[in-house]
């Protein structure tokens, strides 16, 4: 009886080890987007827009600067000169602090970034009567 039993297993093994099709299946690939791929002119040019609206309020601002910041990118500066004076036509000088603090940290250890963002900015901050943190002295806290 024990024979029996380990002459069926043993030749179930064998089966199963004999009927395994061996199956190359092709590498696929996946096209995630069929959308169309945005140029770099035409990403800033929506965030331009988007912060250029006449009606935009805080709320949207936030959201607008909280989805560019998320990016794997630092925003040009005419983006950023867009969003500055939406903070200026909003009276937000606290947004428009936050703003330049976030791109200074996401220029992160890229440091000819930051200087040369400020630099181009320089005319846009000066027109709008915006300090930097630096000048405020709160980049030391």
């Amino acid at each position: 009886m024990f024979r029996a039993a380990v002459q069926l297993s043993v030749s179930g093994i064998r089966s199963l080890a004999r009927s395994r099709p061996t199956y190359t299946a092709p590498l696929a690939a996946r096209c995630y987007s069929h959308g169309k791929q945005e140029t770099d002119e035409e990403f800033d040019a929506r965030w331009v827009t988007y912060f250029s609206k006449p009606d935009i309020d805080a709320w949207e601002l936030r959201k607008g600067m909280n989805t560019l910041i998320g990016y794997d990118l630092v925003p040009e500066p005419k983006i950023l000169d867009a969003a500055l004076r939406a903070c200026r036509r909003l009276n937000d000088l606290a947004s428009a602090i936050r703003i330049l603090e976030a791109v200074k940290d996401k220029a992160g250890s890229h440091k000819d970034i930051y200087p040369y963002l400020i630099q181009e900015l320089r005319p846009t901050l000066d027109e709008l009567g915006i300090s930097t943190p630096e000048e405020l002295g709160i980049d030391k806290v």
